[in-house]
């Protein structure tokens, strides 16, 4: 009695199906693919948060800056208190724009100067308020002539944490307001995409308190409270 043979073609397709078995060249590449999508979303994830971050370290500085600069503006004088006019507000006003002309401060943005004086009464009082930029917001602190009789005013900044001004001097108060524009979309930021910063600086000298003095027919820069 005899018996057949297995056939060469099913020896050679058995031992193909255990080489492919064994093989895990592709491995890697199919471990990829699944990955990709995922490394993909964390990179921009990433990305979005450090763009924010840093945009909103900027518009934090430039408001310190800012509040810096307008504290030392005026005509200098020996004999006389240092006068501040229309046009050395416009000027600082111009260069934060300048400044953070990348950021489209002047267009996505609204920068409020307030000057925080004391009234007759010993109360706090915006003397004087002057805006620049685009966004439509108006402060969160307060607007010009509030405080300017009586003490119910309690300054400027944050409840229970106000800053004042004492007498005979005047503290610049800043306030910026900037709408973050994302580098892929609103989902992924950490924290509104409104950003807003604060900065104030005590007037360095003797500063004439009376007023924003004009000059030579400079629009002043006034802020649309309701606009």
């Amino acid at each position: 009695m005899s018996f057949a043979r297995p056939s060469s073609n099913l020896g050679r397709l058995t031992a193909f199906a255990r080489a492919l078995h064994a093989d895990c060249s592709g491995l890697a590449l199919i471990e990829f693919a699944y990955a990709l999508p995922f490394l993909t979303t964390l990179g921009l994830y990433g990305g979005e948060i450090a763009n924010y971050a840093t945009v909103k370290t900027r518009i934090n500085q430039t408001a310190l800056q800012l509040a810096d600069n307008a504290s030392r503006i005026g005509e200098n004088g020996v004999i006389k208190d240092i006068k501040i006019y229309e046009s050395d507000i416009n000027d600082i006003l111009t260069g934060a724009s300048y400044s953070a002309a990348d950021l489209n401060l002047a267009t996505r943005g609204r920068i409020i100067i307030s000057s925080l004086t004391q009234n007759t009464s010993g109360g706090q009082w915006i003397q004087w308020q002057r805006c620049g930029g685009s966004l439509n917001y108006v402060s969160s602190y307060g607007k010009q002539d509030d405080g300017k009789t009586g003490t119910g005013f309690a300054g400027m900044g944050a409840t229970g944490k106000e800053i004042k001004s004492a007498a005979n001097t005047a503290v610049i108060f800043v306030e910026i307001a900037y709408t973050y524009q994302p580098l892929f979309t609103n989902k992924w930021l950490p924290g509104p995409a409104q950003i807003t910063a604060v900065g104030a600086f005590n007037v360095r000298d003797d500063r004439d308190l009376t007023q924003v003095y004009q000059q030579n027919g400079v629009a002043p820069s006034k802020c649309p409270w309701n606009p």
